[in-house]
């Protein structure tokens, strides 16, 4: 994969940082933009800016076939019919729809939710909450100390009404094995949701292959913009689900007394939607199309063992993630002893170089771990083993000036 080629059609990345190129580390939290999915964007708002599906003037009429269009590349990206894509404004609220829209009809007391403590806020406090307003069991499988699921307890699923696992954790890159957890959910009469958030980005996803019930993804962590968001659902479960915001457009026919609700997917889409984020999020699926989701996944293994075998050479670096590359993500975690991590990503501003700090939304696993917050580096098409190298030489001027100053 050339990524000296790539990162040219990303403006940003010329851009310097206390005088220094930047060296952008924080993909996990959000990617950058290709110059494609900005023009694609400013096309729309140029050249075809009007509201879709009602209107029978030719802005319309664009709009409306940029924005399916959108929707037919995102079903195709992952294997799924149009039917079963639903744009939200981002993961958590795909979650959300689901926690609402299927488990307020179907979670009764006593009835079990299976969650993983590795699991970013998005997928844990849906559910958590869920089951405290139905008096349901939370049950959490726990991991192992190579960071890890613990396969033992996937006995848990036996017996639950839901499993919401993460196909990837966003804070320390383990790669579930969604597929074997979606086929014991199956088998066990559990629905299944999978949080592919930090995994749709970067490896091939085929909802029919996991045969999971549910998916939720988000367009701002794979080249596309903010506020643009897409939940799967498997056609027969969202016949059956209730609309979860009413208003414009989710409807068919409205009575004084009654209303009948649109076909899928736009019963779940209420209102005017994010019609720009839609078409550049369809450009940022045309752009890793062309790159190719195997690709894009070799590079990230590959780089990623870089960093791993990089970060080692520091003194009183501590790195938490699985060793074994085909089960571990594009995702560095680590602490420097005796640093804070807000220090540490302040420090390595200082030399251009963006990281994340804290508990990146999963602070149930850090608390398991041990740990109040950690450093995050993530990578994605456009860092190279360069960007590595400025991390470790970033995190010996951190190392040096903190000594320095203690």
């Amino acid at each position: 994969m050339n990524t000296d080629k790539i990162k040219k059609d990303f403006r940003i990345l010329s851009r310097k940082i206390n005088g220094k190129k930047v060296t952008y580390l924080d993909n996990a939290a959000t990617t950058q933009r290709p110059k494609q999915v900005i023009e694609a964007m400013t096309e729309f708002y140029d050249e075809y800016n009007a509201n879709i599906h009602r209107g029978v003037y030719k802005f319309s009429e664009e709009a409306t076939e940029h924005y399916e269009g959108a929707r037919e590349k995102v079903a195709e990206f992952i294997g799924a019919s149009e039917q079963e894509i639903v744009f939200t404004r981002n993961a958590t609220e795909a979650i959300n729809l689901v926690a609402y829209a299927w488990g307020e009809e179907n979670i009764t007391k006593g009835d079990k939710i299976v969650i993983s403590i590795m699991e970013h806020h998005s997928n844990f406090v849906p559910w958590q909450q869920l089951a405290a307003r139905k008096k349901a069991k939370l049950e959490i499988i726990d991991i192992k100390d190579d960071y890890e699921l613990n396969e033992s307890q996937f006995e848990k699923i036996a017996g639950a009404k839901l499993i919401a696992i993460s196909h990837v954790s966003n804070a320390i890159g383990t790669i579930n094995d969604v597929d074997e957890i979606c086929k014991i959910a199956k088998e066990t009469g559990a629905i299944s949701l999978v949080d592919g958030a930090q995994s749709v980005p970067h490896m091939k996803t085929d909802v029919k292959r996991m045969d999971c019930d549910f998916l939720a993804f988000s367009g701002h962590k794979m080249l596309g913009p903010t506020g643009i968001g897409m939940m799967y659902g498997k056609q027969d479960m969202l016949e059956k689900m209730k609309p979860f915001l009413f208003g414009g457009d989710m409807i068919r026919e409205v009575h004084v007394d009654r209303s009948e609700w649109n076909n899928l997917p736009y019963k779940f889409e209420a209102g005017t939607p994010n019609i720009a984020g839609a078409i550049g999020l369809g450009a940022a699926v045309d752009y890793l199309s062309r790159i190719g989701m195997s690709e894009i996944r070799k590079h990230e293994m590959k780089l990623t063992k870089y960093a791993v075998k990089r970060l080692s050479e520091i003194d009183d670096v501590k790195q938490y993630g699985t060793t074994d590359f085909s089960k571990r993500a594009g995702i560095a975690s680590f602490n420097m002893k005796g640093i804070h991590p807000h220090d540490i990503a302040s420090l390595l501003d200082e030399c251009g170089v963006a990281i994340r700090s804290g508990h990146h939304c999963a602070m149930p696993l850090h608390t398991r771990l041990g740990l109040d917050s950690s450093n995050r580096a993530s990578f994605y098409i456009y860092n190279d083993e360069t960007d590595v190298d400025r991390l470790i030489g970033a995190l010996e001027y951190a190392k040096k000036t903190f000594g320095a100053i203690l």
